[in-house]
């Protein structure tokens, strides 16, 4: 029987970009990674406004800096992070350490479920700001389809970061089987 390990390809085979597009796992690292470039521009572009006597910027949530700082800050660190981990995806093949690839598939599900946990306060956080807003802070309706597109998106990247855990959880449903079946049959060298 033929395993792959943790869901990856032959150490050191060569790296197929159609075959590494298509899995699901990597089809939802990108929408995450899509997702927090959406967010991050939405607030960053027109999340701070003003009023028309006012000089100075306030966030479009409540005039909550806090808010717009934790969609900022959400965004930027979630975009570095699908980064990492899509690069990991891509150089996973290599990885020849069985105990280096459980450890790299541990650490996307811990970070995929702190991620779908942190998106689940981000968009509580964003919708009862915006919620609560009054609508004299922005006579003029400013910002307001970027706003509710960082609230949608932050919806959204909950269940995607979810997801991801849920496909590295059976990545290593999958491993601990082929581990297993290597521990009972170990190949006999003739």
């Amino acid at each position: 029987m033929d395993f792959q390990a943790y869901g990856a390809g032959k150490t050191g085979g060569a790296f197929d970009p159609l075959t590494f597009i298509r899995q699901p796992q990597t089809v939802v690292r990108i929408l995450c990674w899509l997702f927090s470039i959406v967010i991050l521009g939405c607030i960053t572009n027109e999340g701070y406004i003003n009023r028309p006597e006012e000089v100075e910027e306030y966030c479009i949530f409540n005039r909550n800096q806090n808010a717009c700082n934790y969609g900022v800050a959400m965004g930027t660190l979630c975009f570095l992070c699908s980064t990492s981990f899509l690069v990991l995806d891509v150089y996973f093949p290599q990885i020849s350490g069985v105990k280096d690839r459980k450890k790299a598939v541990m650490a996307d599900i811990g970070v995929s479920a702190v991620w779908s946990a942190l998106w689940f306060v981000g968009f509580c956080f964003l919708a009862n700001q915006w919620q609560v807003s009054k609508e004299e802070d922005n006579p003029l309706k400013e910002g307001a389809d970027a706003a509710r597109a960082a609230i949608i998106f932050s919806f959204f990247s909950m269940f995607s970061w979810g997801g991801l855990t849920l496909l590295s959880l059976e990545r290593l449903k999958r491993v601990s089987f082929e581990e297993e079946y290597n521990k009972l049959f170990t190949p006999t060298h003739t």
